[in-house]
């Protein structure tokens, strides 16, 4: 992650050096571009550069950035980032336009340059861009990969993967336990299992899907200015991306390899790749499933099931230790409900209203993808009144309407209560929180990923009083890559309860 700032940095520093010869030509055309688009009715817009546009505004935090601008310039501004307009909503009715009222209209995806060279061409389910092709595998995801049914099909791998790390903590006794890294193999472990059929512990593999996700949310030149597409080249952004999808292909082919030499013997449980070839070989459908599509919708629910799982997990423990108090009723609520069993299995989450709680406050405050995946309009629109061209990239500032304070009370504390008696869900019917998106991009996976955040932290405030080591705070600085991550591990003493 630290080396995705460092070449984000370098990029901009090449790119304004060298937008330098332009910036006087491009000025003198000021006039005429104002003028030409004198008859819309455009959102407001900062100043910007020549060339580059406002994208030396965005910084190392973006989402923080765009919250500070729409302050001074309203909650639907109009960005140029290189030769791309972009649209930045930070505002429930702003967000409710373009995911509700005019979800068609921006169900597409931008083809970004990274993305595209990641997912085989944009073959996946998230960065595919609207149309029969994305429609076809959305379905498959809905109705074979991520129903409740299936979903419940892997509930003993959740229990059994959960059961595994709090032996982990329980084997530390009294010393240091990194609850971070132990979240990072718990997420990959049960993803693994369900996706592909088995555990993948080795440090190179982990390694690598860190570094694809790192790559996924990398900033990317080319995809803005595709004349400086050189600058990709020059800071080594193009050769580590070459160096990722070689490896993740050998890896997904030997996967794919490994489960078409198995077909017939008999499996404890159909793992997600399995599900894809029977689609494919059935062809049940309708719709043939090349390869490299199952390559790409396999590394969509990876990386969409792994990233964002554990960064949720990873600040829910981290406020909690902040907050003694909310860690206290938690733990309450979750010894009430175990009543000396050996773990709190799935069926007990249900029962667990302030569990259920935390892990909202959790997801409004740390959003995993502050600006969730980019949508583009596919036609004029208008939007708040404002004329919206065919073509705009669209960013949703979910991380501040989570925070906007007409919207909420308290915006930047953490109180779990909030959500006691309130109807608003992370579901995508409620625009105030949007962690999974909304409308028809909303992330497919939300139920998948709920209950192993509920099953974990259930489980760790059940067994185990956690307390800092030594230290009278924790460090809750956040780093940037495909999703918000602490910037330091969590470090705590596990007694058993």
């Amino acid at each position: 992650m630290i080396e995705h700032i460092s070449i984000m940095s370098f990029t901009l520093q090449v790119l304004i050096f060298s937008s330098l010869p332009f910036i006087f030509a491009l000025l003198a055309l000021k006039s005429y571009l104002s003028s030409s688009k004198h008859h819309k009715n455009l959102p407001p817009s900062p100043p910007k550069l020549p060339l580059i546009g406002n994208l030396h505004q965005l910084g190392s935090s973006p989402h923080r950035a765009l919250q500070a601008m729409a302050q001074t310039y309203g909650p639907l501004m109009l960005l140029r980032l290189g030769s791309v307009p972009v649209l930045v909503a930070s505002s429930v009715e702003a967000a409710r336009e373009i995911m509700k009222t005019h979800d068609l209209i921006f169900a597409s995806r931008p083809s970004l340059n990274i993305p595209s060279k990641i997912f085989y061409g944009l073959k996946d389910i998230g960065f595919a861009q609207y149309g029969e092709y994305w429609r076809q595998v959305k379905s498959i995801a809905v109705l074979h990969l991520l129903s409740n049914k299936r979903v419940q099909s892997y509930r003993q791998v959740r229990e059994e993967e959960v059961d595994l790390m709090m032996k982990k903590i329980q084997k530390a006794d009294e010393s240091v336990v990194n609850l971070s890294e132990l979240l990072v193999s718990l997420t990959n472990n049960v993803i693994c299992r369900v996706a592909l059929g088995k555990r993948y512990d080795g440090r190179k593999f982990k390694e690598l899907f860190a570094r694809t996700g790192a790559l996924v949310g990398c900033f990317s030149v080319g995809s803005y200015i595709p004349s400086l597409r050189w600058v990709d080249r020059l800071s080594g952004l193009e050769r580590k991306t070459d160096e990722v999808v070689k490896e993740l292909d050998e890896f997904l082919e030997g996967v794919i390899d490994e489960h078409v030499s198995k077909k017939g013997e008999r499996v404890e449980y159909e793992d997600l790749v399995d599900v894809l070839l029977d689609i494919q070989r059935d062809n049940r459908t309708g719709f043939k499933l090349q390869k490299d599509m199952i390559k790409a919708i396999i590394l969509d629910l990876f990386i969409g099931g792994t990233d964002t799982t554990f960064t949720s997990l990873e600040w829910a423990i981290a406020e909690l230790l902040q907050h003694p108090r909310a860690m206290k009723e938690l733990q309450q609520e979750a010894r009430k409900i175990g009543q000396g069993k050996s773990m709190i299995v799935e069926e007990d989450l249900e029962k667990m209203p302030y569990l259920k709680a935390v892990l909202k406050e959790v997801l409004r405050l740390h959003t995993p993808l502050p600006l969730l995946v980019p949508h583009e309009s596919t036609q004029d629109v208008k939007v708040l009144g404002y004329d919206i061209p065919s073509g705009t990239q669209v960013y949703i500032n979910a991380w501040a309407i989570a925070r906007d304070p007409s919207k909420w009370e308290a915006p930047e504390n953490f109180i779990p209560e909030r959500f006691l008696n309130s109807s608003i869900d992370y579901k995508g019917f409620h625009f105030e929180l949007l962690p999974f998106g909304a409308g028809r991009r909303g992330c497919p996976g939300i139920q998948f990923a709920v209950v192993v955040n509920e099953l974990v932290l259930a489980n760790l405030v059940y067994k185990f009083d956690l307390a800092l080591m030594g230290q009278e705070g924790l460090d809750m600085s956040e780093i940037n890559g495909l999703t918000v991550h602490k910037k330091c591990p969590i470090l705590v003493s596990a007694n058993p309860y």
